[in-house]
């Protein structure tokens, strides 16, 4: 089975029926169709083809599901860049991709004019939407008005190359895991085997769907079900499509959850369609999920899952939920991820790749039919990472005697920021330019907005000052704004190990203790 296929056979389905809100804008199943089919055809045209890359530069728009489903159809790549990212991270992806056109929304028209004097291999640039400003910009609305809505004429096999998705995981180093046709669709049928999806639902998506969230956007249409989308997340805003729209879906990071929950009006507002709670991402305090509970019912399901592996590798149902807070006995399923999906093995295993026994802590290794084929350009990586049919996640975890799957630390530090990864390698790097920077440690520390936030230890050279706001205005002239440090600590020395190895969870350990 293909991605391509499943589109088509939504269209067919329910053509008439209400596939995509955004603001006022509703658009049919046929209506998306035609259009993502005009797009594919339109950039046929303007000379790309089939297994070229095109990078995103993408807010949410009316035209979120066409565009990827135009990829989809064609066999053109897509290359989600994240909109938050530093320009420098920016080109090497597309770089590195060797992407041949950038499509973008009219937000980011200046990036892209940027972008656009140090790549002389892209080809277009196109715009997908507003005024155009640059008279190098291609507006594509107006190229789709000239060809057909045929579908394209390109034959699609389940290894041909759909997305190049880009992650810093666990290893600090930004690199593109590749998804296929086939992949993709696995990961549609995994959540349609998972979640109860109907026709008539309505999933509301508030992230950017370039990125996980559009990961169920097949799903729902596959289903008679319609994508609603949000331009971005704002709490009041998003609390009031709720109250009016009345989704059945909501897909949100925890760092959204104890927004809403820590809204003054919340109470105000009716969750009474939501039928499922879709969190994951990172971490979920257990204090604003029991608010949570209390406040909007029994909806909450958590997943677990990974760029290389998406969602839904495994689930913790709201039945689990209920039982958790209920039962002091079970308080404790809170802290797991659930049990894997029917399409996902998971073991444990240990440093030379032996499983170990039940309720020992080793790295999680999955097995589905929604993995990567492989990093982009990354064999020795790729080797890695995935031996023989199982992706090694490195994740540190156990299974316990009910078949229950806990993250109890990750193989490095990574830290997890409103359901974005910061490695702290990256940020260490940037404080160790400053010229007034001896030595310098990331950690992540609690923080009741964005679940964790950055915070530096800084030893600073002899005889050489800097103020807390010196430090941060470094990192964020240097770094996506997400990833500077929200706090600074300077300190005379690190804690390190006797190889001289710097040991932050002496850090983290100090910093619980203040």
């Amino acid at each position: 089975m293909i991605a391509a296929e499943l589109i088509k056979r939504g269209a067919k389905y329910y053509a008439k029926e209400t596939a995509v809100i955004f603001k006022d804008k509703k658009r049919t199943f046929e209506e998306v169709h035609n259009n993502s089919n005009r797009l594919a055809n339109a950039l046929f045209k303007l000379g790309l083809e089939k297994g070229d890359r095109i990078s995103f530069l993408l807010a949410n728009s009316i035209q979120s599901v066409e565009i990827d489903f135009a990829m989809l159809k064609s066999g053109l790549v897509r290359v989600p860049l994240n909109t938050r990212l530093s320009e420098e991270e920016q080109f090497h992806m597309i770089a590195e991709t060797d992407s041949k056109a950038i499509l973008f929304t009219e937000e980011f028209a200046d990036r892209v004019a940027r972008l656009r004097g140090r790549l002389s291999d892209v080809l277009l640039f196109c715009q997908v939407d507003g005024t155009v400003k640059y008279d190098w910009v291609i507006p594509i609305f107006d190229e789709m008005k000239a060809v057909t809505d045929e579908d394209p004429t390109v034959p699609l096999s389940e290894k041909d190359y759909a997305t190049l998705q880009y992650t810093s995981g666990t290893t600090g180093k930004l690199k593109a895991a590749i998804h296929t046709q086939g992949s993709w669709a696995a990961m549609a049928t995994n959540i349609l085997s998972t979640l109860t999806i109907e026709k008539g639902d309505i999933m509301l998506h508030a992230a950017p769907l370039t990125h996980a969230s559009g990961i169920l956007v097949l799903p729902h249409w596959i289903r008679g079900a319609a994508n609603a989308i949000l331009p971005t997340f704002h709490p009041q805003e998003f609390l009031q499509t709720v109250e009016t729209l009345k989704p059945t879906t909501l897909n949100l990071v925890p760092t959204m959850i104890v927004m809403l929950l820590s809204h003054p009006e919340v109470e105000k507002y009716s969750f009474d369609s939501v039928r499922s709670l879709i969190y994951g991402a990172s971490p979920m305090p257990r204090e604003a999920l029991k608010r949570g509970l209390e406040l909007w019912g029994p909806k909450f399901i958590q997943y677990f899952g990974q760029t290389e592996v998406p969602l839904i590798l495994s689930i913790l149902p709201v039945e689990d939920h209920v039982l958790a807070l209920e039962n002091p006995d079970h308080y404790d399923k809170l802290l797991s991820c659930g049990r894997p999906t029917i399409t996902t093995e998971v073991k444990i295993v240990d440093q030379d790749g032996r499983e170990v026994p039940q309720g020992e802590i080793g790295e999680i290794a999955v097995s589905s039919s929604q993995a990567m084929a492989g990093y982009w350009k990354e064999e020795a990586l790729t080797a890695e990472t995935m031996k023989g049919k199982w992706v090694y996640t490195r994740d540190m975890g156990y299974v316990n005697q009910d078949g229950y799957l806990y993250l109890v630390d990750r193989k490095s530090d990574m830290i997890i920021s409103g359901g974005f990864n910061i490695y702290p390698r990256e940020v260490e790097e940037v404080l160790y330019q400053h010229p007034a920077v001896l030595e310098a440690a990331v950690v992540g520390v609690p923080d009741e907005t964005w679940v964790e936030s950055v915070k530096a230890f800084v030893v600073l050279k002899e005889g050489h000052t800097a103020s807390d706001e010196e430090i941060v205005e470094h990192c964020k002239n240097h770094l996506a704004s997400y990833k500077k440090p929200k706090h600074v600590e300077f300190i005379d020395s690190l804690p390190k190990s006797a190889v001289g190895k710097v040991v932050r969870r002496m850090l983290r350990k100090e910093e619980l203790r203040n």
